[in-house]
C-alpha cells in the first residue's frame, strides 16, 4: 500500500512515520514544503497525479497556542482552508480511494457536554480564541465527509484531543501548555530560579495523548473497511493543570516553589473528548500521562542537545 503523509515533519506526522513504518507492504510518499507547497493546487494536483498513492493522511496544518491564534487569525483560517481544500481534491481527482483527515478538538463548541461526543459538533459557538482555525478544521472534515458521500470514496476523520510528544513546538510564546510547561520548568532548574509564577487558579482540566498513541488510532482506522465519517481520539481521561504542572516540574527535576496568580484567565473549565466510539471498535491509548512526559523530556533535552528543537 503506497501512503501519502502530509506533513510528515511535523509532530504528528513524524509520528506516522515512525508507526507506519513498522506496517509491512506499506510505501511511503512524503514531501517536505519545499518539495511540494500544500497551498498551490496546480502543484498539489500535479504531485497526485504523478505518484498516485492508495492512500492519503493529512497531519499538514498551520498550528499554535492561544497567543498565535488570537494574534494571526487570518493567517490561521487561509493557511488551514486552502490546505484541507487542496489535499482533500487533489486526492479524489487522481482517484485516491482512502484518505484519513486529521483535525483538533477544537472544533467542538465551547460550551460543548463533557465529555465531548462527536454528535455536539455545530450545536454551538466556538471558543473566541481559536475560533479561525477550528472553523477551517470543520471545513475539511465535511469536505471528506460530502466527498464521501457524493463520489463513494472512503474519505473520513479523526479529531485528537491535546497532543505532545517527539517533535513538538517548544516556542516561548506560540507552543501548547505542555511543551511550554516542559521548557519553562527546564530552564528555571538551569537558572536555579527559586519561583516560577503560573496563570490562574490550576483547576481547569484538560485530556493529554501522547502523538505516538494518535499514530497508532490512525493506522487501525485506515484498516476499518467501514470507518465513521468523524471520530474522536483521545485517552478519556483528563487532570487538571495544577496536576498537570506539579508533573512536569516533577519530571524536569524542578526543586523551586510553584504561586498561582489568581488574577490571570483560567479559560474553559473543561475539555474531555468522549472516545467511547473509538473504544466500542476496539482502540484504546496505550501511554501513561506521567511515561509519556517523561519520554517527551528525554526527547526534549535530545532535539536541544542535536540543535534540531523547534521554536
Amino acid at each position: 500500500m503506497k501512503i501519502f503523509v502530509a506533513g510528515h515533519q511535523g509532530m504528528v506526522g513524524s509520528a506516522l512515520v515512525r508507526r507506519l513504518g513498522r506496517e509491512p507492504g506499506v510505501t511511503l510518499v512524503l514531501r517536505d514544503r519545499h518539495a511540494l507547497d500544500l497551498a498551490s493546487q496546480a502543484a498539489v494536483l500535479k504531485f497526485y497525479a504523478a505518484e498516485r498513492p492508495d492512500a492519503a493522511i493529512i497531519a499538514a496544518a498551520k498550528v499554535g497556542g492561544i497567543h498565535a491564534n488570537s494574534t494571526y487569525p487570518a493567517e490561521f483560517i487561509y493557511s488551514n482552508l486552502v490546505i484541507a481544500a487542496n489535499t482533500i481534491h487533489g486526492a479524489w481527482s487522481a482517484g485516491v480511494k482512502r484518505l484519513l483527515f486529521l483535525g483538533s478538538s477544537c472544533i467542538y463548541p465551547k460550551h460543548a457536554p463533557q465529555p465531548m461526543p462527536e454528535s455536539c459538533l455545530l450545536a454551538g459557538p466556538l471558543e473566541p480564541t481559536n475560533e479561525a482555525y477550528a472553523v477551517a478544521k470543520i471545513a475539511g472534515l465535511k469536505l471528506a465527509q460530502y466527498y464521501r458521500q457524493q463520489y463513494g470514496v472512503a474519505y473520513h476523520s479523526a479529531m485528537p484531543t491535546n497532543l505532545y510528544g517527539p517533535g513538538d513546538s517548544y516556542h516561548p510564546k506560540n507552543s501548547h501548555v505542555l511543551p511550554a510547561l516542559i521548557r519553562r520548568f527546564h530552564e528555571a532548574k538551569e537558572q536555579n530560579l527559586p519561583e516560577i509564577a503560573a496563570w490562574g487558579t490550576g483547576s481547569p482540566r484538560r485530556e493529554f495523548l501522547h502523538v505516538d498513541d494518535l499514530a497508532d488510532a490512525c493506522v487501525f482506522l485506515l484498516k476499518l473497511a467501514n470507518p465513521p465519517d468523524l471520530i474522536n481520539v483521545g485517552t478519556g481521561t483528563d487532570v487538571t493543570i495544577r496536576e498537570l504542572t506539579e508533573t512536569v516540574a516533577a519530571v524536569t527535576g524542578y526543586a523551586g516553589r510553584v504561586t498561582w496568580d489568581a488574577t490571570k484567565p483560567d479559560g474553559t473549565p473543561r475539555k474531555l473528548m468522549d472516545v467511547s466510539q473509538l473504544a466500542a471498535l476496539g482502540w484504546r491509548a496505550k501511554t501513561a500521562l506521567r511515561d509519556g512526559i517523561e519520554k517527551t523530556y528525554a526527547s526534549y533535552l535530545a532535539e536541544k542537545a542535536a540543535g534540531t528543537l523547534r521554536g
